[in-house]
């Protein structure tokens, strides 16, 4: 039997970066946590912000670790299933990843350390210091991911030598035309994330009536944070979409379901949309809506999915769901957040019902949120790995074999299986054991610990 080694390549890219961007969807966010965690508690003193930093901190250890574990076979795959991708983008993917690896995961993996061990050896102020530069690296990270990311998506600051990609400005390249919408959508999607997180672990412990002081911070502190957040992306959103219409119409088309080209374009609600006879089946729409927030204009102008060859349309259909599913994933947080609020203000929010409930049910949101934003950047992107320049068919390895790819698909099957399981068996463990009920004694002064003797093991 045949199997398709570009198809195979393409799902099991899929898989293993799905899989491990939940990750980094979490502990972006959550390291800014704690440093507002460790600040609070250095400004005030007072021991429940140390506990709920001593808590997360170890969730943050654990999901790092995973995500290390599940982040090294990645890169692999650029040199087994994508060799002409990378021989071809070399010089412009390369040293991005270099500086990522340089300025964020190194920075990251050095203070990650003081911050698990350094609590009773550091003055606190060094500890702050640590919790600061770790969520920096974070931010580093995904700055430098989301560079390499939105030049596939909208490559600039470059020139074909020989079919191979040369920058010819590094400005242009890092900041190409949809890096900085792409970069402040993501990283509000990934905060979101850690916000209802936080919240929903709240609100489990809240229902059993553990940890309550510290629990009602959580969710005040959760639910403050999304009513900033939720309302800036939807602004957010909008203005990466008229981006997407300016640089790559087929993609938002394949979004909108939208296959005729004209104005007044209507927003599509649902359907179920059929590439071969180039039209949506089961349609429900609102006339004229769609051009007014692409446009701004009830009669603006958009272009359809017609107005490509076939060949060069992404795949209708998942990108038109995964869309409306992260849509719909903001709508469940709009309406938990407005829902908080009139909780709040009947001075409810705390108490045992259905809030609490739902909360904890609504945890899976922004994972569920981040993955279909995923799908749909990346889905949308197709039949391109460099937008209009190189096509992911021509990206691949060209003597790997679909038989190659199958085996090695089903060892990471295997190997994900076994990090993920383990790591959420501990997450799980570590939530049920609760949070620290005491503090350890710490170090308050600037001075350097004192030297320990080998062999007395009394001051020197």
């Amino acid at each position: 039997m045949d199997f398709d080694p570009v198809l195979l390549s393409r799902l099991q890219f899929a898989f293993l970066i799905a899989f491990h961007f939940l990750l980094p969807a979490f502990t972006i966010g959550l390291a800014s946590y704690i440093v507002v965690l460790e600040g609070l508690f250095v400004a005030t003193g007072k021991s429940v912000y140390l506990r709920i930093s001593m808590f997360w901190i170890k969730v943050f250890a654990i999901a790092f670790g995973m995500g290390v574990v599940s982040g090294i076979v990645m890169p692999f795959q650029f040199g087994t299933n994508w060799s002409r991708y990378s021989e071809l983008t070399a010089a412009v993917v390369a040293p991005l990843m270099g500086y990522e690896a340089l300025t964020a995961f190194f920075l990251e993996a050095a203070f990650l350390g003081v911050l698990l061990f350094g609590r009773k050896l550091v003055p606190q102020w060094v500890h702050f210091a640590s919790a600061v530069i770790v969520a920096a690296g974070t931010l580093f990270s995904a700055f430098w991911i989301l560079a390499a990311n939105s030049w596939m998506q909208t490559p600039a600051g470059f020139e074909m030598v020989d079919g191979r990609f040369i920058p010819t400005s590094w400005m242009s390249v890092i900041f190409n035309p949809s890096f900085l919408f792409r970069l402040a959508h993501t990283v509000v999607a990934v905060y979101l994330t850690t916000a209802f997180t936080v919240i929903g672990v709240a609100a489990w412990y809240l229902r059993q009536n553990r940890h309550v002081e510290e629990s009602r911070i959580m969710i005040a502190m959760g639910v403050l944070l999304a009513s900033v957040l939720v309302p800036t992306q939807i602004v957010l959103g909008d203005l990466h979409g008229l981006n997407t219409l300016q640089h790559q119409p087929m993609k938002l088309a394949a979004m909108e379901a939208i296959w005729d080209s004209g104005r007044g374009q209507p927003a599509v609600l649902f359907a179920i949309p059929d590439e071969k006879s180039e039209t949506n089946r089961l349609e429900l729409a609102i006339p004229k809506l769609a051009s007014f927030y692409l446009t701004h204009d009830w009669n603006g102008r958009v272009e359809g999915l017609k107005a490509a060859a076939p060949q060069d349309r992404p795949p209708v259909a998942p990108v038109f769901f995964a869309f409306r599913a992260m849509v719909g994933m903001w709508l469940i947080m709009f309406g938990m957040t407005a829902w908080a609020w009139i909780r709040a203000a009947r001075g409810k929010l705390y108490e045992a019902g259905n809030f609490l409930r739902v909360a904890v049910w609504t945890i899976p949101v922004g994972y569920i949120a981040v993955t279909a934003g995923w799908i749909t950047t990346e889905v949308g992107r197709q039949p391109w790995v460099v937008y209009g320049h190189l096509r992911t068919a021509e990206a691949v390895t060209p003597t790997l074999s679909g038989g190659d790819v199958l085996v090695s698909l089903a060892m990471y099957v295997v190997v994900y299986a076994m990090i993920f399981g383990s790591g959420m068996y501990y997450l799980v463990r570590l939530a049920q054991r609760g949070l620290p009920s005491d503090t350890p004694e710490l170090r308050l002064d600037r001075r350097p610990a004192r030297p320990i003797s080998a062999a007395t093991h009394d001051p020197v």
